[in-house]
């Protein structure tokens, strides 16, 4: 019986399998099937030549980059070709790394800002962004309020352009870098070591304010982002080492045991939670006034204590809070930097209500007694010193710390530098 003839074998050409890329731009669109952003549709379009005229305003926000960007994002529009998929996801691509570049800049936190939490830091990462962009609904809308980034730093930015300013100045980047981690929705608290206020936020609208004191120059109060949990009613006032060298043992070297009991201060054996009282009689009080150590004072509640009723902790590391204080009279005084680094409120229990949603704070004398917050209410502690004037242009209202244009000032205020920095 004859062979059968062999059948021909037809080679089929394999197409070369594509390595995921470095580049974290391309990555993203690599792993979601290089679905655009930008080329979609005439409105996605229409807001990537939106995002061109955000990048060439964009010096003055301090980003040098951008007018060389919005070139690039020109040229990829113009050379995404219809039908030709290789050039408009190249295009697609050079949009979306200008974008980024954009909003990585704009939410860069300051340098001397301390993260009590860091889920408060904001999202940096290349596929955050471009996941969020591309989730919005309306994509020309999503890129206005990304590029504003809250009302404050929208306000700074659009009166310095009302002020004919096209690139940022060293005071105006300042304020513009502290301005941008604030939020822009939702429930929050904002001190401004600037003009020495608190500002409650519900929904990103102000709701109430109330002055406060803040820092001298010397003792300046460091930028913090943290969340307030709990509130501490009846505290008790640890004492700064530093004061306790300044004050309490000059006072105990003159008056004797008799000045600490008039006062409420009382010794302890050590900084942790379970340190007991020891007598005044083993300190050396005359080598505490040359060198305090790390010896701890404390001042027992009562109608002495500089934190008055209430204390309102949240981490940092650095420790700085808020509290009540005797003092009322300093609230009258244009110039409130006056504490040791803390911030003390005018109207400690309206700040309760507003806490904890209009409860009135509890009567009690126990002393340290933890009354813990519905929910976490976010805390922002900055410093800025340049506003919107009342005819809509920036206007300088003052710069007490000399911070603006010195990062590294603000650094250094926020250096850990004693066991505690809890001095009213």
């Amino acid at each position: 019986m004859p062979k059968a003839a062999p059948v021909p074998v037809t080679s089929v050409p394999v197409a070369a399998a594509r390595v995921a890329p470095t580049d974290p731009v391309e990555l993203y669109y690599f792993q979601y099937g290089d679905a655009p952003i930008w080329l979609r549709s005439d409105a996605t379009r229409a807001a990537a030549s939106r995002l061109s005229g955000l990048l060439r305003r964009s010096t003055i926000d301090g980003f040098a980059a951008g007018p060389a960007l919005a070139a690039d994002v020109d040229a990829a529009l113009a050379s995404a070709a219809p039908g030709n998929a290789e050039a408009t996801r190249a295009s697609e691509v050079r949009i979306s790394k200008a974008w980024v570049a954009y909003m990585q800049h704009l939410r860069t936190p300051p340098k001397g800002l301390v993260y009590g939490y860091e889920l408060l830091a904001p999202h940096r990462r290349p596929d955050q962004i471009l996941l969020a962009t591309a989730a919005a609904p309306d994509l020309g809308a999503a890129l206005t309020r990304m590029s504003d980034v809250n009302p404050i730093y929208r306000s700074l930015r659009d009166a310095a352009l009302a002020a004919g300013m096209t690139t940022a100045t060293p005071e105006l980047l300042s304020n513009l870098e502290r301005a941008r981690v604030l939020p822009a929705v939702g429930r929050f608290a904002v001190v401004d070591a600037g003009n020495a206020t608190l500002t409650m936020y519900e929904d990103g609208q102000a709701v109430d304010r109330m002055k406060v004191i803040v820092g001298t120059r010397e003792t300046q109060t460091p930028m913090i982002a943290s969340i307030i949990h709990y509130v501490v009613l009846n505290p008790y006032w640890e004492v700064p080492p530093s004061l306790t060298k300044k004050i309490i043992a000059p006072g105990v070297l003159k008056g004797g045991n008799a000045y600490l009991k008039r006062n409420g201060y009382e010794v302890m054996s050590n900084w942790t939670n379970e340190a007991t009282v020891v007598p005044a009689s083993e300190v050396k009080w005359a080598a505490l006034a040359k060198d305090p150590g790390l010896v701890r004072v404390r001042q027992r509640p009562g109608p002495l204590n500089s934190l008055a009723s209430m204390k309102i902790p949240f981490p940092s590391g650095q420790d700085i809070f808020l509290h009540d204080t005797l003092d009322k009279s300093k609230f009258s005084l244009a110039d409130r930097h006056l504490s040791n680094g803390c911030v003390r409120l005018e109207d400690a229990q309206r700040f309760y209500r507003w806490l904890h949603g209009n409860t009135p704070a509890p009567s009690t004398k126990e002393a340290d007694v933890l009354v813990k917050l519905p929910e976490g209410v976010r805390i922002y502690v900055t410093y800025l010193t340049q506003e919107a004037g009342p005819d809509g242009k920036l206007a300088s209202r003052g710069d007490p710390y000399g911070w603006d244009g010195r990062p590294d000032r603000q650094l250094a205020a926020a250096t850990y530098t004693s066991p505690t920095r809890g001095a009213p």
